[in-house]
């Protein structure tokens, strides 16, 4: 009975209503990994790792990725050239 009270006590959580998309991050940069176009990239050296015991055999897969992440910044830093917070 004490954990019924307990559960009904608890506060509640807001949801997404039925239908709706869950909210967007305010900005690109606070996306999920899986929503990035690095994406692949990541997934690639993840399962070079998962396949080989030595980390050096992966390093293609590594350098693909971190490439890869430098031109997604290059690309944001670019995009954001144009805003600034204190002008």
């Amino acid at each position: 009975m004490a954990t019924a009270q307990a559960a009904s006590a608890s506060p509640t959580h807001h949801r997404a209503s039925p239908g709706t998309s869950p909210p967007q991050p305010p900005y690109p940069s606070a996306a999920r990994i899986a929503d990035s176009a690095c994406f692949p990239q990541y997934t690639a050296s993840l399962k070079c790792l998962e396949a080989n015991q030595d980390k050096s055999k992966c390093q293609q897969q590594f350098d693909d990725y971190k490439e890869c992440k430098k031109k997604e910044r290059e690309a944001r830093l670019e995009r954001n050239k144009g805003r600034s917070l204190f002008g």
